[in-house]
């Protein structure tokens, strides 16, 4: 099976009777965010190379006919019109490392309708967890102040591929480096790492402990000091780090306790040691709120590790995305259920000036000082361009993130912008409101007489 099977069943009911009934004209679907998770002011755009990757190798084999042909209890020849089935479509997104607001389209896939259709799950998936997750890490990145920050999630993380994202998009956001080995490789991003208290509590005492560490790494090394009694630990790192001259460079970690009080008495051992160049380094359960609790009490710590509340996004684990049509066969479509109303249409979005963002239909020029954000990443079926490197992403997040409003930027009670509608774009959903709720009167009207 290919990851085509990757999709929920209502998905590949719909492409049945798609298929079944003709209806293979060009769909457009958008897929955006309706509302911005608490406490968070803005989002970063990401998973969109990941399913780029997805829909550049969408094809329904065999095995695929025949898993989806179980899961439905038919026989497989009735699937077999699926048989073959690749993507062709064109993809708009925003690319990935720029910052979005609710309501606006992360990305536009139009495509034959079956196609469109079969897709929906897999790219909600993916750009759902991966802007949450890019999101929650840049957080952490802000609260920092410029400290660097370090991903130890992997552990935590809802597999090892979302523990591969996590760095990815941690390092898209500012991370300094991953503990992840496999992501560290792939990216090229620096790898980190210390030691487990298991290895402590392997040894006859923390100081043989340590010494056997530095005969295997005579680097910089970063020895964990908690495993016992917090300042005890410190002082025999201190004597150890002293006696084999691995000052500069060298750390020690701080993993429980009250890290801000612990931080300021182990910065006092280190440098009546005379190891004032010996870096503190904070972890156990810190995300972007413990962080900027401990930069805001100016805690002499130099480097944070932040593992699972921002692997798994913990405050704000899902996003409330949605993946709607807005067009079929050239004709504008939305849904009107209460507090779920979509907008019809082909879209762009476009960046004015202090984040003054307008949704408007794909057609429209600019407003004045107008970027638009959406940009064709796929055409038929294929990329349009290169596949960018991560720190092509990492470059237009930090421009982003730069330009943000200082509300949006706050880590407690951020005040998000938001993103106005055109007025071509207002008059097409009053037009096809009124065409829908006209039709449904109808409707109603010759049910009543028959």
């Amino acid at each position: 099976m290919s990851e085509a099977t990757t999709t929920d069943l209502y998905e590949v009911t719909m492409a049945m009777s798609y298929v079944s009934e003709g209806m293979a004209a060009p769909a457009t679907f958008s897929l955006f965010v309706r509302h911005m998770p608490p406490d968070r002011g803005f989002l970063v755009a990401a998973g969109v190379e990941s399913s780029l990757d997805f829909l550049s190798g969408f094809r329904i084999g065999p095995d695929d006919v025949e898993a989806f042909a179980s899961a439905l209890h038919r026989p497989p020849r009735d699937l077999e019109p699926l048989l073959g089935m690749e993507f062709t479509g064109e993809v708009r997104a925003v690319p990935e490392g720029r910052i979005v607001l609710a309501g606006e389209p992360l990305l536009e896939v139009t495509a034959p309708l079956p196609q469109a259709q079969l897709v929906e799950t897999y790219l909600l998936n993916q750009l759902s967890h991966q802007t949450a997750i890019a999101s929650k890490a840049a957080r952490c990145v802000l609260a920092a102040a410029g400290h660097p920050v370090v991903d130890f999630s992997l552990r935590r993380t809802h597999g090892p591929q979302a523990g591969f994202q996590a760095a990815r998009l941690s390092a898209m956001t500012g991370f300094a480096g991953t503990s992840n080995v496999a992501a560290a490789t792939a990216e090229g991003l620096p790898a980190v790492g210390t030691m487990a208290h298991s290895y402590i509590e392997a040894f006859q005492s923390e100081e043989t402990a340590f010494r056997a560490f530095a005969r295997s790494h005579p680097g910089p090394v970063t020895f964990l000091v908690d495993t016992y009694d917090t300042e005890t630990g410190v002082h025999i790192a201190a004597r150890v780090l002293r006696d084999l001259r691995l000052g500069p460079g060298s750390a020690v970690r701080l993993d429980s306790g009250d890290l801000g009080a612990l931080a300021v008495r182990a910065r006092a051992v280190l440098d009546s040691a005379g190891l004032p160049d010996v870096q503190i380094v904070a972890s156990g359960g810190l995300d972007e709120y413990l962080v900027d609790d401990l930069v805001r009490s100016k805690a002499p710590i130099d480097v944070y590790a932040v593992g699972t509340r921002v692997g798994v996004s913990a405050d704000a684990p899902y996003l409330d995305s949605a993946y709607k049509m807005a067009e079929y066969d050239g004709r504008p479509v939305m849904k009107l259920s209460s507090a779920k109303v979509t907008a019809p249409g082909q879209k762009q979005v476009f960046r004015r000036p202090g984040y003054d963002d307008v949704i408007g239909l794909r057609e429209e020029q600019p407003p004045q000082q107008g970027v638009p954000l959406l940009e064709t990443v796929m055409r038929d079926g294929r990329r349009t361009r290169v596949r960018p490197v991560l720190a092509e992403c990492a470059d237009r997040f930090a421009v982003d993130l730069a330009e943000l409003p200082s509300a949006a930027r706050r880590i407690r009670a951020p005040v998000a912008p938001r993103a106005a509608t055109s007025e071509r774009l207002t008059a097409l959903t009053d037009r096809v409101r009124s065409r829908i709720q006209d039709e449904a009167r109808a409707s109603a009207a010759n049910q009543r007489r028959s």
